[in-house]
């Protein structure tokens, strides 16, 4: 029995990154023409990133995904700490 090809959408995506990564904010956009939900934006805010680098922050996503990935055709990701995304906020709440 073949297993069933996963339900893409940036809701799915965006529950499970929120879920699995712990990430206090999470945003992800369809960037498909069509929004035929094969090229995703992602940006992820998760304290599971202090102490990585960017490599090693993108393949967390990416192995945490892994089974979407295989129907996705471009993911763009931001991974970036809570500190970061404070600062880049300019420290606004």
């Amino acid at each position: 029995m073949e297993a069933a090809e996963p339900v893409l959408s940036a809701e799915t995506l965006r529950g499970r990154l929120l879920r699995e990564l712990e990430a206090e904010h999470v945003e992800v956009e369809d960037t498909t023409p069509a929004r035929c939900a094969t090229s995703f934006r992602v940006l992820v805010v998760s304290a599971r990133f202090r102490g990585r680098g960017l490599l090693q922050r993108h393949r967390l996503v990416n192995e945490l995904l892994a089974e979407e990935l295989k129907h996705i055709h471009a993911l763009e990701q931001r991974t970036l700490t809570p500190e970061q995304w404070e600062k880049e906020r300019g420290g606004l709440q």
